[in-house]
Formats: structure tokens, sequence, C-alpha cells
């Protein structure tokens, strides 16, 4: 038998909205997408210093960091990278039920795996950053040296080369990362979510 049929969900007492008054802040999945070194992790990174100097209690989920731990036994197949984002996307919620502000830095290329983290959660809740950066400049950052791999044939499938970058089609914001600083970024994204994260 599935776990679907062999559980019933348990009430819990205390509610989100109790959780987000304790800690004063409307949780959000923040949601990084862009190319490999397009500067999702950087750009993440430096929106959760300002946050957390400003108060804010966050998280911060990184693909690499999640693949050594929760997803370590999932490879780079077209089913694999849908169950790392599906995995992730469900650690989100629970973030978000526990009223905290979860950033998310992950390639989630395709258009249909967001979409199903989206809709994990309540209208208002995620807010993708479409982290936009041409190819021919990730591939010269190439911080991983992945994108060289990837020519020589050494990684299969590698995004942005033989797999597809479906562009988001209406982000909730977009940073063009060759045209700002990190720290511009940072206080972009800021200035936009700090209303929205902000407790009435």
């Amino acid at each position: 038998m599935t776990a679907e049929k062999n559980t019933v969900p348990h009430g819990h007492t205390i509610s989100k909205s109790d959780r987000r008054e304790l800690l004063a802040q409307n949780s959000k999945i923040i949601w990084f997408t862009g190319l490999s070194g397009s500067g999702k992790s950087t750009i993440a990174g430096k929106v959760e210093e300002v946050l957390n100097r400003r108060g804010f209690l966050t998280y911060l989920l990184d693909g690499d960091n999640v693949r050594e731990g929760l997803n370590k036994d999932l490879g780079f197949t077209n089913k694999d990278r849908s169950e790392n984002i599906r995995r992730i996307g469900e650690v989100s919620r629970l973030f978000v039920d526990a009223g905290v502000i979860v950033l998310a830095a992950f390639i989630s290329p395709l258009k249909e795996d967001r979409k199903q983290v989206r809709a994990l959660v309540e209208p208002g809740e995620f807010l993708e950053v479409f982290v936009n950066c041409p190819l021919e400049i990730c591939e010269q950052r190439d911080p991983k040296g992945l994108y060289k791999k990837a020519r020589a044939g050494e990684i299969a499938d590698f995004t942005g080369i033989d797999a597809p970058f479906e562009i988001p089609d209406a982000p909730e914001i977009e940073i063009q990362s060759d045209k700002v600083s990190v720290e511009q970024a940072a206080e972009e994204i800021v200035r936009f979510v700090k209303p929205k994260i902000e407790l009435e």
C-alpha cells in the first residue's frame, strides 16, 4: 500500500498565523531561478544578509548543499531533477508554515516544476526571482568548471548547453545579473519583498 492510503494528517493547535505573529513577519518562498553561474546563490546569500540585519528570520536553501544531504540519492536525469525540485518545494512549504522566510536558489530549469512549487503554497507566498544572465557570461564565469566539462562532453544534459532552460513567463522580479552588482541586485530584491514580508 502507498503512504497516501495509510496516513492521516495530524491537526496542530498552533497555526501559521500564530508563528508569523511570534516572529513578526510574513513567511514567503523567495525562489531564485537561472542558469548555472548566473549568480543565484551569491545574490540570495546577500539578500539573506540584508534581511537578517533588518530583523527577519530567514533560511537559505542552495542546490549543491541540498544534494549533499536530503537529495544525495538523486542524480541528474530529468526525473531526478524534477524530484529534486519537488522535495525542495515541500521543504520550502514547511518553512513557510513555520513562519520563516525561505530563500531557495536552484537552476530549476522547467516551468512545470516551478509551477508545482508555487502551487504548494497560498497565492502570494511564492515570489519568483529570475536571475537573468546571458549564457556566454555564465560560461565566462564558470565558477565550478561545469561548462568546460559540458563542452568537453564530460557532463551530459547540462542546462543551457544540451538541456533546456525555460525562461519564466512572469517572474515577480527579474535581475539582469550581468548589468548590476550583487549588492545592487540584493537591494532591488529587498525593496520589492520587504513590504510583502512585513507583518501589518
